[in-house]
């Protein structure tokens, strides 16, 4: 089964929606971004448009180039007494410290849940508030299950591993240095991607009825594209396509914690 995030996204999103007129003010979204790459483009983009139909206000800040990491922390400080949320849209030039502008963003504006650590809570980092939204909708069981999570970077890789064990999965994390990968992913019950490899696991890398969470992200060719070939659906139970799978769903779970957050403020 081919999962469309469309409609799952949309169904929060109308929850949102109904949520943000029973507030006296619209909440107000920051999102930092620093020349910004095709995929940022593009999810920008989105998320500014899903934002604008739930009644979110945006402010995009785009930072010059030149930047360093002192003034992208002092910008960051200056934005929090004027909004409700703040983002910060990676990727960022290499010489600015990646680390120390996302420590900057306080635990009450951090719409993204850079410290989620497998506990249960209204704000999960999005990838993973996707991953939950399909699994209630669609019953998928973690408890027992062989989870192999291929990448190990901050927006996917880490915070999926800490979900899946929390559900009581048994996880494996693979990444380029994996010698035995291939053989790793074919006895995977559930296999979560975020390494950013075009095309990179295809159908005979993995098993009959396995539940595949495609939530990398990448270009090939002007279009975005994910880490499993498109004919891995012809085996899977669950497939999440790129473009129209994980991805509306983030959008919709990072408003919906920007909406939390602003309640708790």
């Amino acid at each position: 089964m081919i999962i469309d995030g469309k409609a799952l996204a949309q169904d929060i999103l109308v929850g949102v929606a109904r949520e943000v007129t029973l507030l006296p003010q619209p909440p107000r979204l920051t999102v930092f971004t620093c020349a910004p790459n095709f995929e940022t483009q593009k999810f920008l983009a989105l998320k500014q448009k899903r934002a604008g139909e739930v009644g979110v206000t945006v402010d995009l800040v785009t930072l010059d180039p030149t930047s360093t990491t002192d003034m992208v922390v002092s910008a960051i400080e200056r934005a929090v007494s004027n909004t409700d949320g703040i983002i910060v849209q990676l990727p960022f030039p290499t010489h600015i410290d990646t680390t120390a502008i996302l420590a900057a963003v306080p635990a009450t504006h951090d719409v993204d849940a850079l410290r989620y650590a497998g506990e249960d809570t209204d704000v999960f980092p999005p990838v993973v508030g996707a991953i939950d939204a399909i699994t209630k909708r669609h019953e998928v069981r973690f408890l027992g299950a062989d989870v192999v999570i291929v990448g190990q970077g901050r927006l996917v890789g880490k915070p999926a591993a800490l979900y899946a064990q929390s559900r009581g999965g048994h996880i494996t994390i693979v990444d380029r240095d994996t010698h035995d990968a291939t053989e790793l992913m074919k006895k995977a019950d559930i296999l979560i991607l975020g390494a950013g490899v075009p095309g990179l696991v295809t159908a005979e890398m993995v098993k009959p009825g396995v539940v595949v969470f495609d939530a990398a992200t990448s270009e090939e060719g002007g279009v975005l594209v994910g880490d499993a070939a498109p004919e891995i659906a012809t085996v899977a139970s669950f497939f999440t396509p790129v473009p129209g799978g994980i991805g509306p769903i983030t959008i919709a779970v990072l408003l919906r914690n920007l909406l939390n957050l602003s309640s708790r403020q």
